[in-house]
């Protein structure tokens, strides 16, 4: 029986419009996927290399979790080790677990919680300020309530729900100091924790480093078709996999009930004794996969979600997190986990129309995450970042937004302390950076120190450089 696993589609791998954003995407994918010593694509002057490029990727049949997935530096690792290193990690169930959320294209800040109580707002959006959509919709939601000159995206209601409840953290502006606007390095920055464009490792890569498993790669875990570089790791062993649903298992010509009988007779073959060295391999092999088999099947029907709990239909996000969920609900030992949000955030045109349903599927599928956790007593022992690589432009173009400096992220879990992080800076025209961006009131770099010393427990200086000198914010209840 041979292994089929489902590819991504044409939306999946869609690019949007900005040059700039489709060629980077290019040259991630293609360095990331490259072999080493193979040589990597032209990378344009200036531009990182992802943080990763040219790991050594193994695939793997996990028969403790039931799982396809591939596994990057692996080094040694076989399959007996995987299956045991796993199962070993799954003794501490308590672990923290923190869910890494990319919205990828850079996400405009100033749509999702929109400066309604600053003057310039209309001036500087004359289209594109929220309001009354053109089928007379309200785009507003509630006011942020610690800033009430700030209002919600009325696609944003999801998570400001969760705000009123105290389980999100909203940071209004959130960036560095001479913000890079290129799609390809802020992006880069993000994920290796520093502005070094020769950084190659992640910066929850070096955190698992030093405090994960020789042998669990559930450690480290990219919910996607390629490895998050955020996750990219020196020493040890973490891991892509799509989504467990599109694993199962097929045989050249045969289908149906006929399949079905013939794929349990294989995996039971398996379980016959031999005194034959090469057949008892095979038939361990055989009955190794079969069980295999068994423990995907549940997956393959969909998964079992908590009454009372829907998530959006249609979007591989929204997929994702509910599995996700599941995985956590089954015991896997996951620590940290990374996914892209729903759709593209690149909006230089048609923002009216692009942004909200993006914003919508993607806080819809936050919500029925948070709500799915609290459901299986798990939510104390998650937290959930969202984040993209920079904001857009306070100045509109006419149809849309382009590149900025400082953006809003959003930590979600019922252990935050659901307060404003950072003040918003204001967009009268002596507010704005040197570009006329909208201006960083708190660092990147000093919410992954926060998230590292108050979340993971651990020392942030040997993660971040130069840790002590971002300011880390109280970001869980006391």
């Amino acid at each position: 029986m041979a292994p089929r696993v489902t590819k991504p589609n044409a939306a999946e791998i869609a690019a949007c419009s900005c040059g700039g954003y489709s060629r980077s995407r290019l040259l991630r994918h293609a360095a990331g996927a490259a072999i080493p010593g193979a040589g990597l694509p032209a990378i344009e002057a200036g531009m990182p290399l992802p943080a990763g490029t040219g790991m050594s990727r193994r695939s793997f049949l996990s028969r403790t979790a039931g799982l396809a997935m591939a596994v990057y530096g692996a080094g040694a690792l076989g399959i007996d080790a995987l299956d045991a290193g796993i199962a070993a990690a799954a003794e501490a169930p308590d672990q923290p677990v923190l869910v890494s959320v990319f919205l990828d294209g850079g996400a405009d800040s100033l749509s999702m919680l929109a400066p309604t109580g600053h003057a310039r707002y209309t001036q500087l959006r004359p289209t594109l300020a929220l309001g009354l959509g053109e089928d007379g919709a309200a785009e507003l939601g509630p006011q942020l309530s610690e800033d009430t000159s700030l209002q919600w995206h009325s696609a944003l209601n999801p998570l400001a729900t969760l705000h009123a409840e105290g389980k999100v953290s909203v940071l209004p502006a959130i960036g560095y100091t001479d913000a890079n606007q290129s799609h390809f390095t802020s992006r880069h920055f993000w994920e290796v924790g520093a502005t070094d464009p020769f950084a190659r490792l992640g910066w929850l890569g070096r955190y698992l480093d030093q405090h994960g498993s020789a042998d669990n790669p559930l450690q480290g875990l990219s919910l996607g078709y390629d490895l998050s570089p955020s996750l990219a790791s020196g020493s040890v062993p973490v891991a892509a996999m799509s989504r467990p649903e599109e694993y199962d298992f097929w045989a050249p010509g045969v289908w149906g009930p006929v399949e079905t009988a013939m794929l349990d007779s294989i995996g039971n073959l398996g379980e016959l004794p031999t005194g034959d060295a090469g057949l008892a391999y095979a038939r361990g092999a055989a009955a190794a996969t079969g069980r295999l088999r068994e423990q995907v099947a549940p997956f393959q029907s969909g998964y079992t979600t908590p009454p009372g709990v829907t998530y959006p239909t249609g979007s591989s996000f929204s997929d994702r997190l509910r599995a996700l969920a599941a995985m956590l609900g089954a015991g896997l030992p996951l620590r940290c986990v990374a996914i892209n949000g729903a759709g593209g955030y690149d909006t230089h045109s048609n923002q009216e129309d692009s942004l909200p349903q993006n914003l919508t599927v993607t806080a819809g599928s936050l919500l029925a995450f948070q709500r799915d956790l609290e459901a299986r007593g798990l939510a104390d022992r998650v937290l959930t970042l969202v984040w993209s690589e920079f904001g857009r432009r306070p100045d509109e173009n006419g149809s849309g937004t382009d590149h900025g400096a400082a953006g809003t992220a959003f930590l979600i879990g019922s252990a935050v302390r659901g307060t404003m992080i950072g003040e918003f800076p204001g967009i009268a025209a002596n507010d704005l950076d040197d570009d006329d961006n909208l201006r960083a009131t708190s660092d990147y770099r000093g919410l992954y120190r926060a998230l590292l010393e108050q979340w993971f427990a651990v020392d942030a200086a040997s993660v971040i450089p130069g840790a002590s000198g971002f300011t880390a914010p109280e970001l869980l209840k006391p």
